[in-house]
Protein backbone atom coordinates (compact mmCIF):
# COMPACT_ATOMS: atom_id res chain seq x y z
CA UNK A 1 0.00 0.00 0.00
CA UNK A 2 1.06 3.42 -1.10
CA UNK A 3 2.25 6.18 1.50
CA UNK A 4 -0.53 7.94 -0.26
CA UNK A 5 -3.42 5.48 0.63
CA UNK A 6 -1.45 4.52 4.51
CA UNK A 7 -4.07 6.77 6.10
CA UNK A 8 -7.21 7.06 4.77
CA UNK A 9 -8.42 4.49 6.99
CA UNK A 10 -10.72 5.60 9.95
CA UNK A 11 -12.52 2.90 12.93
CA UNK A 12 -15.07 3.79 14.40
CA UNK A 13 -16.48 2.28 17.15
CA UNK A 14 -20.29 2.42 19.52
CA UNK A 15 -22.63 0.53 21.47
CA UNK A 16 -25.71 2.47 21.32
CA UNK A 17 -28.44 3.14 23.35
CA UNK A 18 -30.11 -0.29 22.76
CA UNK A 19 -26.45 -1.74 24.50
CA UNK A 20 -26.87 -5.06 22.15
CA UNK A 21 -23.18 -4.99 21.28
CA UNK A 22 -20.36 -3.01 19.64
CA UNK A 23 -20.39 -2.06 16.21
CA UNK A 24 -17.23 -1.27 14.77
CA UNK A 25 -16.49 -0.19 11.31
CA UNK A 26 -13.72 0.37 8.85
CA UNK A 27 -14.03 3.06 6.77
CA UNK A 28 -11.44 4.81 3.63
CA UNK A 29 -12.32 8.42 3.70
CA UNK A 30 -11.72 10.14 0.01
CA UNK A 31 -12.51 13.98 -0.72
CA UNK A 32 -12.87 14.51 -4.26
CA UNK A 33 -13.19 18.43 -3.90
CA UNK A 34 -13.51 20.65 -0.42
CA UNK A 35 -17.47 20.22 -0.56
CA UNK A 36 -17.57 16.30 -1.19
CA UNK A 37 -16.98 13.75 1.09
CA UNK A 38 -16.85 9.26 -0.31
CA UNK A 39 -16.87 7.18 2.42
CA UNK A 40 -16.36 3.22 1.98
CA UNK A 41 -17.08 1.06 4.17
CA UNK A 42 -14.53 -1.59 4.16
CA UNK A 43 -15.31 -3.99 6.79
CA UNK A 44 -18.01 -3.97 9.75
CA UNK A 45 -18.34 -6.21 12.42
CA UNK A 46 -20.65 -6.59 15.97
CA UNK A 47 -18.97 -7.97 18.57
CA UNK A 48 -22.06 -8.76 21.41
CA UNK A 49 -21.97 -7.66 24.85
CA UNK A 50 -21.26 -10.69 27.45
CA UNK A 51 -24.44 -11.10 29.31
CA UNK A 52 -23.51 -9.86 32.91
CA UNK A 53 -21.95 -6.84 31.40
CA UNK A 54 -25.05 -5.91 28.99
CA UNK A 55 -27.19 -6.46 31.86
CA UNK A 56 -24.93 -3.46 33.97
CA UNK A 57 -25.08 -1.54 31.34
CA UNK A 58 -28.75 -1.48 31.05
CA UNK A 59 -29.57 -0.95 34.74
CA UNK A 60 -27.14 2.15 34.50
CA UNK A 61 -28.96 3.32 31.40
CA UNK A 62 -32.30 3.49 32.77
CA UNK A 63 -31.03 5.23 35.84
CA UNK A 64 -29.87 2.80 38.13
CA UNK A 65 -26.85 3.24 40.09
CA UNK A 66 -24.13 1.19 41.18
CA UNK A 67 -23.02 0.36 44.49
CA UNK A 68 -19.28 2.01 44.28
CA UNK A 69 -17.26 4.27 42.81
CA UNK A 70 -15.18 0.84 42.20
CA UNK A 71 -17.63 -0.77 40.66
CA UNK A 72 -17.84 2.24 37.77
CA UNK A 73 -13.85 2.42 37.39
CA UNK A 74 -13.80 -1.71 36.98
CA UNK A 75 -17.03 -1.67 34.38
CA UNK A 76 -15.29 1.67 32.72
CA UNK A 77 -12.05 -0.90 31.95
CA UNK A 78 -14.14 -3.73 30.89
CA UNK A 79 -16.07 -1.80 28.74
CA UNK A 80 -12.36 -0.23 27.24
CA UNK A 81 -11.00 -3.67 26.62
CA UNK A 82 -14.26 -4.98 24.76
CA UNK A 83 -14.07 -1.84 22.96
CA UNK A 84 -10.78 -2.67 22.00
CA UNK A 85 -11.44 -6.23 21.98
CA UNK A 86 -14.16 -5.03 18.93
CA UNK A 87 -11.38 -3.05 17.42
CA UNK A 88 -9.10 -6.09 16.83
CA UNK A 89 -11.44 -8.30 15.70
CA UNK A 90 -12.84 -6.16 12.90
CA UNK A 91 -8.50 -5.03 11.75
CA UNK A 92 -8.34 -9.34 11.87
CA UNK A 93 -10.96 -10.11 9.63
CA UNK A 94 -10.58 -7.08 6.96
CA UNK A 95 -6.18 -7.91 6.49
CA UNK A 96 -5.80 -4.24 7.27
CA UNK A 97 -2.67 -3.54 9.20
CA UNK A 98 -3.13 -1.51 12.00
CA UNK A 99 -0.07 1.06 10.78
CA UNK A 100 -2.80 1.92 8.30
CA UNK A 101 -5.40 3.21 10.40
CA UNK A 102 -4.90 6.98 11.50
CA UNK A 103 -7.35 6.84 14.06
CA UNK A 104 -10.35 4.88 16.46
CA UNK A 105 -12.63 6.59 16.94
CA UNK A 106 -14.98 5.47 20.16
CA UNK A 107 -18.18 6.47 21.07
CA UNK A 108 -18.27 4.78 24.20
CA UNK A 109 -21.52 3.21 26.22
CA UNK A 110 -23.50 5.98 27.16
CA UNK A 111 -24.38 5.16 30.96
CA UNK A 112 -25.77 8.92 32.25
CA UNK A 113 -27.21 11.39 29.64
CA UNK A 114 -28.66 14.91 31.28
CA UNK A 115 -28.79 18.11 28.96
CA UNK A 116 -31.63 19.34 31.38
CA UNK A 117 -29.65 19.19 34.71
CA UNK A 118 -28.86 22.57 36.55
CA UNK A 119 -25.15 21.53 35.19
CA UNK A 120 -25.91 19.19 31.95
CA UNK A 121 -23.81 16.32 30.76
CA UNK A 122 -23.17 13.11 29.01
CA UNK A 123 -21.32 10.29 30.24
CA UNK A 124 -19.88 7.62 27.97
CA UNK A 125 -17.44 5.05 29.56
CA UNK A 126 -14.80 2.36 28.31
CA UNK A 127 -11.71 3.42 28.74
CA UNK A 128 -10.07 5.09 25.53
CA UNK A 129 -6.44 4.60 26.87
CA UNK A 130 -7.10 0.43 27.19
CA UNK A 131 -8.20 0.84 23.39
CA UNK A 132 -4.80 2.75 22.81
CA UNK A 133 -2.72 0.30 25.03
CA UNK A 134 -4.46 -2.72 23.19
CA UNK A 135 -4.34 -1.60 19.41
CA UNK A 136 -1.47 0.74 18.94
CA UNK A 137 -4.05 3.09 17.11
CA UNK A 138 -4.28 6.85 18.03
CA UNK A 139 -7.82 6.77 19.97
CA UNK A 140 -10.39 9.89 20.05
CA UNK A 141 -12.67 9.63 22.84
CA UNK A 142 -14.93 11.30 24.74
CA UNK A 143 -17.10 13.16 21.42
CA UNK A 144 -19.96 14.41 23.71
CA UNK A 145 -18.37 17.02 26.71
CA UNK A 146 -17.32 19.92 24.45
CA UNK A 147 -20.76 20.43 22.64
CA UNK A 148 -22.15 20.56 26.10
CA UNK A 149 -19.79 23.26 27.40
CA UNK A 150 -20.66 24.97 24.65
CA UNK A 151 -24.31 25.16 25.68
CA UNK A 152 -25.66 21.85 23.41
CA UNK A 153 -27.35 19.04 23.67
CA UNK A 154 -24.23 16.90 22.54
CA UNK A 155 -26.41 15.03 20.50
CA UNK A 156 -27.31 14.00 17.57
CA UNK A 157 -23.74 14.12 16.12
CA UNK A 158 -23.87 12.48 13.09
CA UNK A 159 -26.16 15.15 10.94
CA UNK A 160 -23.03 16.79 9.52
CA UNK A 161 -22.02 13.10 8.66
CA UNK A 162 -25.28 12.82 6.87
CA UNK A 163 -25.32 15.95 5.00
CA UNK A 164 -22.03 15.09 3.36
CA UNK A 165 -23.10 11.96 2.18
CA UNK A 166 -26.86 11.82 1.80
CA UNK A 167 -27.89 15.42 0.87
CA UNK A 168 -29.51 15.91 -2.27
CA UNK A 169 -30.12 19.83 -3.97
CA UNK A 170 -32.76 18.44 -6.02
CA UNK A 171 -35.04 16.68 -3.05
CA UNK A 172 -36.27 17.76 0.52
CA UNK A 173 -34.62 14.86 2.44
CA UNK A 174 -34.49 13.70 6.05
CA UNK A 175 -32.42 10.44 7.83
CA UNK A 176 -34.17 8.67 10.74
CA UNK A 177 -32.28 6.27 12.41
CA UNK A 178 -34.40 3.68 14.28
CA UNK A 179 -31.67 2.81 17.60
CA UNK A 180 -32.69 2.55 21.13
CA UNK A 181 -33.88 6.13 20.63
CA UNK A 182 -35.39 7.53 17.22
CA UNK A 183 -33.41 10.58 15.77
CA UNK A 184 -34.25 12.26 12.62
CA UNK A 185 -31.52 14.57 10.23
CA UNK A 186 -33.28 17.54 8.17
CA UNK A 187 -31.74 17.83 4.84
CA UNK A 188 -33.36 20.60 2.87
CA UNK A 189 -32.35 21.41 -0.58
CA UNK A 190 -31.11 24.45 0.66
CA UNK A 191 -30.71 25.67 3.62
CA UNK A 192 -28.84 24.56 7.68
CA UNK A 193 -29.51 21.18 8.82
CA UNK A 194 -31.45 20.01 11.72
CA UNK A 195 -31.43 17.15 14.03
CA UNK A 196 -32.80 16.14 16.92
CA UNK A 197 -34.24 13.33 18.92
CA UNK A 198 -37.92 12.43 18.40
CA UNK A 199 -38.72 9.93 21.55
CA UNK A 200 -38.30 6.27 22.46
CA UNK A 201 -37.92 3.34 19.28
CA UNK A 202 -36.40 0.31 19.98
CA UNK A 203 -35.37 0.30 23.55
CA UNK A 204 -38.73 0.51 25.19
CA UNK A 205 -39.96 -2.54 22.39
CA UNK A 206 -36.97 -4.25 23.40
CA UNK A 207 -37.37 -4.11 26.84
CA UNK A 208 -41.06 -5.15 27.15
CA UNK A 209 -40.17 -7.83 24.61
CA UNK A 210 -37.73 -9.28 26.67
CA UNK A 211 -40.20 -8.85 29.96
CA UNK A 212 -42.68 -11.03 28.63
CA UNK A 213 -41.03 -13.40 25.99
CA UNK A 214 -37.23 -13.46 27.50
CA UNK A 215 -35.90 -12.63 24.13
CA UNK A 216 -33.80 -9.55 24.17
CA UNK A 217 -35.80 -7.79 20.81
CA UNK A 218 -38.70 -8.48 18.62
CA UNK A 219 -37.32 -10.05 15.54
CA UNK A 220 -38.80 -8.89 12.31
CA UNK A 221 -41.64 -7.37 14.60
CA UNK A 222 -43.58 -10.43 14.77
CA UNK A 223 -44.65 -10.68 18.54
CA UNK A 224 -45.71 -7.02 18.22
CA UNK A 225 -47.86 -7.91 14.93
CA UNK A 226 -50.07 -10.33 16.93
CA UNK A 227 -51.35 -7.46 18.83
CA UNK A 228 -53.41 -4.22 18.56
CA UNK A 229 -52.64 -1.09 19.67
CA UNK A 230 -54.25 0.49 22.28
CA UNK A 231 -55.67 4.36 21.43
CA UNK A 232 -55.96 5.65 24.85
CA UNK A 233 -52.68 4.18 26.20
CA UNK A 234 -51.12 5.36 23.11
CA UNK A 235 -52.82 8.51 24.01
CA UNK A 236 -51.60 8.83 28.05
CA UNK A 237 -48.07 8.37 26.57
CA UNK A 238 -48.27 10.94 24.20
CA UNK A 239 -49.07 12.85 26.45
CA UNK A 240 -45.26 13.39 27.89
CA UNK A 241 -44.52 16.93 27.82
CA UNK A 242 -41.14 15.78 26.49
CA UNK A 243 -42.76 15.08 23.12
CA UNK A 244 -44.28 18.72 22.81
CA UNK A 245 -40.58 20.59 23.20
CA UNK A 246 -38.96 22.18 20.63
CA UNK A 247 -35.58 21.40 19.29
CA UNK A 248 -32.81 21.24 20.42
CA UNK A 249 -33.89 18.19 22.43
CA UNK A 250 -32.23 14.68 23.18
CA UNK A 251 -33.25 12.05 25.48
CA UNK A 252 -32.05 8.71 26.59
CA UNK A 253 -33.04 5.69 28.08
CA UNK A 254 -32.87 7.58 31.46
CA UNK A 255 -36.39 9.13 30.81
CA UNK A 256 -37.98 6.26 28.20
CA UNK A 257 -37.67 3.64 30.54
CA UNK A 258 -39.90 0.86 32.59
CA UNK A 259 -40.65 3.47 35.24
CA UNK A 260 -41.81 5.75 32.78
CA UNK A 261 -44.08 3.34 31.16
CA UNK A 262 -45.63 1.78 34.12
CA UNK A 263 -47.91 4.23 35.62
CA UNK A 264 -49.47 4.42 32.19
CA UNK A 265 -50.65 0.93 31.77
CA UNK A 266 -54.24 -0.70 33.05
CA UNK A 267 -54.37 -3.97 34.41
CA UNK A 268 -56.04 -6.54 31.43
CA UNK A 269 -54.05 -4.97 28.92
CA UNK A 270 -52.18 -8.04 26.84
CA UNK A 271 -48.78 -7.96 26.86
CA UNK A 272 -48.71 -8.11 22.82
CA UNK A 273 -51.31 -4.92 22.47
CA UNK A 274 -48.72 -3.22 24.60
CA UNK A 275 -45.94 -3.96 22.24
CA UNK A 276 -48.26 -2.57 19.35
CA UNK A 277 -48.68 0.60 21.07
CA UNK A 278 -45.25 0.91 21.50
CA UNK A 279 -44.47 0.37 17.92
CA UNK A 280 -47.07 3.18 17.13
CA UNK A 281 -45.93 5.61 19.60
CA UNK A 282 -42.31 5.14 17.96
CA UNK A 283 -43.87 5.74 14.27
CA UNK A 284 -46.47 8.22 15.56
CA UNK A 285 -43.90 10.56 17.29
CA UNK A 286 -41.35 10.44 14.40
CA UNK A 287 -44.51 11.19 12.17
CA UNK A 288 -45.26 13.69 14.36
CA UNK A 289 -41.71 15.54 14.62
CA UNK A 290 -41.35 15.37 10.63
CA UNK A 291 -44.43 17.02 9.68
CA UNK A 292 -43.89 19.89 12.32
CA UNK A 293 -40.30 20.44 11.41
CA UNK A 294 -40.14 19.78 7.22
CA UNK A 295 -43.58 19.20 6.34
CA UNK A 296 -42.57 19.18 2.87
CA UNK A 297 -40.41 16.17 3.43
CA UNK A 298 -40.34 13.64 0.08
CA UNK A 299 -38.15 11.13 1.08
CA UNK A 300 -37.08 9.77 4.56
CA UNK A 301 -33.39 7.15 4.64
CA UNK A 302 -33.37 5.02 7.18
CA UNK A 303 -30.85 3.31 9.42
CA UNK A 304 -30.74 1.88 12.36
CA UNK A 305 -31.92 -1.49 13.88
CA UNK A 306 -35.82 -0.61 13.19
CA UNK A 307 -34.97 -0.92 9.79
CA UNK A 308 -35.20 -4.45 9.54
CA UNK A 309 -38.83 -4.40 11.61
CA UNK A 310 -41.14 -4.80 8.74
CA UNK A 311 -44.00 -3.75 10.78
CA UNK A 312 -42.94 -0.86 12.67
CA UNK A 313 -41.30 0.38 9.05
CA UNK A 314 -45.31 -0.02 7.86
CA UNK A 315 -46.71 2.11 10.68
CA UNK A 316 -43.98 4.91 9.67
CA UNK A 317 -45.34 4.57 5.81
CA UNK A 318 -48.82 4.75 7.40
CA UNK A 319 -47.92 7.79 9.38
CA UNK A 320 -46.49 9.50 6.73
CA UNK A 321 -48.68 9.36 3.15
CA UNK A 322 -46.51 10.83 0.55
CA UNK A 323 -43.03 10.51 2.02
CA UNK A 324 -41.17 7.78 0.21
CA UNK A 325 -39.48 5.29 2.77
CA UNK A 326 -36.25 3.85 2.04
CA UNK A 327 -33.24 2.02 3.91
CA UNK A 328 -30.03 4.29 3.72
CA UNK A 329 -28.69 0.76 1.81
CA UNK A 330 -30.47 2.06 -1.56
CA UNK A 331 -28.17 5.22 -1.54
CA UNK A 332 -25.03 2.99 -0.59
CA UNK A 333 -24.79 2.95 3.56
CA UNK A 334 -25.52 -0.06 5.35
CA UNK A 335 -28.09 0.69 7.80
CA UNK A 336 -26.26 -1.00 10.78
CA UNK A 337 -23.13 0.87 10.33
CA UNK A 338 -23.98 4.17 9.83
CA UNK A 339 -23.34 5.12 13.44
CA UNK A 340 -19.86 3.94 13.42
CA UNK A 341 -19.01 5.10 10.07
CA UNK A 342 -19.70 8.75 12.15
CA UNK A 343 -17.10 7.80 15.07
CA UNK A 344 -14.79 6.89 12.44
CA UNK A 345 -15.47 10.43 10.75
CA UNK A 346 -15.82 12.37 14.12
CA UNK A 347 -12.15 10.85 14.49
CA UNK A 348 -10.94 11.92 11.59
CA UNK A 349 -12.29 15.65 12.14
CA UNK A 350 -10.89 15.86 15.80
CA UNK A 351 -7.38 14.90 13.72
CA UNK A 352 -7.68 17.33 10.77
CA UNK A 353 -8.35 19.92 13.89
CA UNK A 354 -12.36 20.65 11.71
CA UNK A 355 -15.38 20.55 14.11
CA UNK A 356 -17.80 17.52 14.40
CA UNK A 357 -20.95 19.48 15.79
CA UNK A 358 -23.95 21.70 14.26
CA UNK A 359 -25.09 24.05 16.09
CA UNK A 360 -28.14 24.01 14.66
CA UNK A 361 -28.76 20.75 15.27
CA UNK A 362 -27.56 20.47 19.38
CA UNK A 363 -27.97 24.22 20.23
CA UNK A 364 -24.04 24.74 21.12
CA UNK A 365 -22.75 28.23 20.84
CA UNK A 366 -21.07 27.37 17.93
CA UNK A 367 -18.82 24.65 15.68
CA UNK A 368 -16.46 23.10 17.78
CA UNK A 369 -13.67 20.38 17.47
CA UNK A 370 -14.55 17.43 19.70
CA UNK A 371 -12.87 14.38 21.32
CA UNK A 372 -9.63 14.00 23.10
CA UNK A 373 -6.75 12.30 21.53
CA UNK A 374 -5.58 9.26 23.49
CA UNK A 375 -2.10 9.34 21.55
CA UNK A 376 -0.51 6.20 20.19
Amino acid sequence: MSNSTAHRYYLGLISGTSADGIDAALVRFEDSDDASLQAELVAAHTLPWQPDIRARLVWLGQGGALDSLDELGELDAQVGEAFADAALAILDASGIERSHVAAIGSHGQTVRHRPYAAYPFSLQIGDAARIVERTGITTVADFRRRDIAAGGHGAPLLPALHHALLHDPTEQRAVLNLGGIANLTLLPREGAVRGFDTGPANALMDLWCHEHTGRPYDEAGAWGATGQADPALLERLLDDPWFAQPPPKSSGREHFQRKWLAPHLRSGTLAADVQATLRELTARTIADALRASQADTQRLLVCGGGVHNPVLMASLRDALPGVALASTAEFGLDPDHVEAMGFAWLARQTLRGKPGNLPTVTGAAGLRILGAIYPA
